[in-house]
Parts: C-alpha cells; structure tokens; sequence
C-alpha cells in the first residue's frame, strides 16, 4: 500500500512538471528568414511572373512588400551583409567564396545569430551557408546552434556534391550522405527541427536557405508539366520547376507553423540573395552531366543580371510577414540587407546592437512611425554604387581604361537607361564623394582580383 502511495505522488508530481514544462513558453517574437538562390524580380507571381508561387504570393498579400529591398550583386556579400548587419565589402567579401577558398567571415565580428544567442534565442541554419567552405569555419563557429545543408554554393541536388566534386551536404559540421533533392532534404529537416528540436521555452531563429531556383536545375517532369503549355523555353520551365517546388515547400514549413500554433508569434522575411542569372554553361563542372541553360530567370522591367550593380542583380523580392502585427502593403522605403540586423534585434527586444553594425531599424518605417532615407551602398564584383533616394550613381572600374560612371534617377527611370551625369554634374559630384568616402571604409584585401 504504501509503495503504490509512493508511486502515485512520484507520478503526480512528475506529470506537474511535465505540464508546468509546456505551458513555459517563449515570449519574444520567433524569426524565420526564408532565402531563395538567385530569384529575380520576376520570378515570384506577386510581380507578375508566369511562374506559380502561392504561397510567397500569400506572404505578400497578407505581409508587407519591400518594393526597394537592396543585396548584393551575389550571395555570399548577400548573406554576410545580411548576417553583420554592414556591407560585405568592410570584411573584404565582394564576391561567392568558391572553390577552395579559405575566405569566411571574421572571428572579430559579431552575427545576429550570436547576438540572439545572447539573449537565449536558439538558433538554427538549414540549407546553404556559403561563408566557410569548411566545416571548421561553418555555421556553429558564428552563432547557429544547429545546422544542415550544405557549405559552399552551387551544388547537385541529389549528390549535393560542390562542383568540383567536394564534399559539401553535413549536419552540424559533420559531412553526410543522404539521397534525395535538395529542397525536399532542407524543407523535411526545418519541419524536423521545428518538431523534434526545438526548444519550447525559447523564441528560435532560423535561416531556412534553400539552393533553388539556383543551377543546376534538377526538377521531375511532375514539376514542370503546369508549364508545359506557357513556357516553350525549355531552360526556362525547368527553372520554373525550381521556383514551383521551393514555394510549394515553403508551404508545408508555413503549414507546419500553424499546426504547433506558432504563426501569430513568427516574424517571417522572405528575401532573394541578388537577382537572376541569365543563363548558364557549365564546360566541365559536375564532371560535365549537366546540361546548359540558354535562359534562367527574369528580372524584368529591371536593368541587366547577377554579378552587376544594376537593379535586375541588387533589388530583389522581398516581404515581411507578421500575422495581426503589420497591416497588409507595400513599402516604397529604400532598404538595405545590413538593416535586418538591428530591425531584428529591437523585434526581438534586445537594445545592445553591437558596435560595427552599420544598418538601421527599419521597423518604425513600416508602421508608418518614421520615414528612411538612409544611402545604400554597395560594392559588387567590378562595379560599385551608392543610392540616395531617388538617385544611383554606378561606379565600373577597369585594370587597363578609365572608370566609368552612371547616374540614374531610378523612381523616373526604374531600367536605368538614362545616365545624367552630364546634365547633374553637382549632384554626381557630390555622390562620387560619397562613393569614395565608402570605398575607403572597405577591406583592402578583397576575394576578387580587381581591387
């Protein structure tokens, strides 16, 4: 008698704490930063795209449009501005880390996963990284609790191998084989880690980072039939294909939010890390077993490709979503990546920004509080540009002939085919300062040759 006394109150006493357990939950906002690979402009439907995306269609309808949201001209300078909360450029990042590269992001910097850390956010990276191409300088070195995907850039969708064949595809810095397409294995783990590892007692952060729509474009025909009869590009389907099953995972991470109740209490970003890319030739990457892509995405009606600094590479699709927290629009506020960092850090509640950070809130600018006027800078592979509302100056250096400049007013002439410096020579004057003012605040030592 006395035994089955001392068990029922063993019992009761363990299945209090297990309810006191799941009544603690988070009270700060849980952020989910949701990352596509080289999508363009007009490559979402919400801008007018011949491409089925419904569910990121949903999020801008229901969210807030960033109709003038800057990157870079490629992902990693993307991804680190994004990450520090300054221009890439500053830690010599102008450029995709390839190949054998030991470039990563410094020791010295603190990231926003680090930051939030601090303040006992757990924090998760699935899907690509591409700011160490090693596991020693992967996401746990700056601030990621967990992570799975892959290291480098561009990658197979089922060997996940680099394109010289290294390995790429860990968990947690360990290198894995696992069969399946990339999208699916990233979306499957997010759903996975939301369930099974997340911490309840705190807010999270993750960096849902997918490699679609970048190439090689490995979709199954069930993906590219709906495109059959209105995309007679062959490159151009497949690439559809790509964004069709990126949105359609999307989804089911959206689907997976609500069903544990977490939507009203999850801040959502969905961005591009720079424009599309016209086409692709691979010669001998992959050992050669993919073929090329004559066409691949579309920045239309915005100015030229990835890799430049025009709008077609640096303004991308973006929007932020927060049920019942941010009234439905668009927002025509010039913003940059570097402004996440500390917009993210006050939702979160946290005041300490940490010293090198260059970005600004941009928070009061959506609830209508404040307006931002802030200069964008950016420095690209062989350009660079500063954007002061409504005005772009371009700069393109060459080794062997002159600089060249471009001014554009880019609210009167969004496709930038009117350059002004001749008829405005104060105005770029006093731009071409400021350019110079900025160039000089970078890393002498770039990952590129020109510098």
């Amino acid at each position: 008698m006395c035994r089955y006394i001392l068990l029922l109150t063993l019992t009761l006493f363990l299945s209090c704490n297990d309810e006191k357990k799941e009544v603690v939950k988070a009270t700060t906002p849980n952020i989910l930063v949701i990352i596509a690979d080289d999508a363009g402009w007009n490559d979402v439907g919400y801008n007018g795209a011949e491409i089925f995306t419904p569910n990121i269609d949903v999020l801008a309808k229901e969210g807030i449009q960033l109709n003038r949201f800057y990157v870079n001209p490629t992902c990693s300078p993307s991804r680190a501005s994004f990450l520090t909360g300054r221009p890439a450029s500053r830690i010599g990042i102008v450029a995709p880390i390839s190949n054998r590269s030991e470039k990563s992001l410094p020791d010295s910097i603190v990231t926003l996963p680090q930051q939030l850390k601090k303040y006992q956010y757990q924090t998760a990276l699935l899907g690509k990284w591409h700011l160490g191409l090693k596991p020693s300088s992967g996401p746990k070195k700056y601030g990621f609790d967990y992570s799975y995907g892959f290291l480098h850039g561009q990658i197979d969708q089922y060997s996940h191998e680099y394109k010289n064949g290294d390995p790429s595809w860990h968990k947690n810095g360990t290198f894995i084989f696992e069969e399946g397409h990339a999208t699916d294995l990233i979306g499957a783990e997010v759903i996975n880690w939301l369930t099974k590892h997340r911490d309840t007692t705190k807010s999270f952060f993750v960096q849902l980072a997918y490699s679609a729509p970048h190439f090689p474009l490995q979709e199954t025909e069930a993906w590219k039939k709906p495109y059959v009869h209105t995309i007679k590009n062959s490159s151009r389907r497949d690439f559809a294909a790509a964004m069709s099953h990126m949105d359609n995972n999307i989804g089911k991470v959206l689907n997976k939010l609500d069903d544990l109740g977490l939507t009203e209490n999850t801040i959502i970003l969905f961005m591009s890390d720079n424009g599309a890319m016209e086409s692709w030739f691979p010669s001998n990457q992959y050992k050669g077993r993919h073929a090329a892509n004559d066409v691949l995405g579309s920045n239309t009606p915005l100015k030229d490709w990835k890799t430049s600094n025009y709008e077609g590479a640096i303004r991308v699709p973006a929007v932020l979503y927060w049920k019942g927290k941010l009234k439905p629009g668009i927002s025509n506020n010039y913003i940059s990546a570097i402004d996440m960092m500390p917009t993210i850090l006050d939702l979160a509640g946290i005041d300490e920004i940490p010293a090198l950070v260059e970005g600004r809130n941009i928070w009061p600018t959506l609830t209508g509080k404040d307006t931002l006027n802030s200069s964008i800078y950016v420095r690209g592979h062989l350009q660079e540009s500063i954007i002061v509302k409504p005005w772009k100056l371009i700069r393109t250096r060459h080794l062997t002939s002159d600089t060249e400049y471009e001014l554009y007013n880019i609210e009167l002439d969004p496709e930038e085919t009117n350059n002004v410096v001749k008829e405005q020579e104060s105005l770029f004057s006093s731009l071409k300062v400021s350019l110079e003012d900025q160039f000089q605040l970078d890393d002498q030592n770039v990952n590129l040759d020109i510098q």
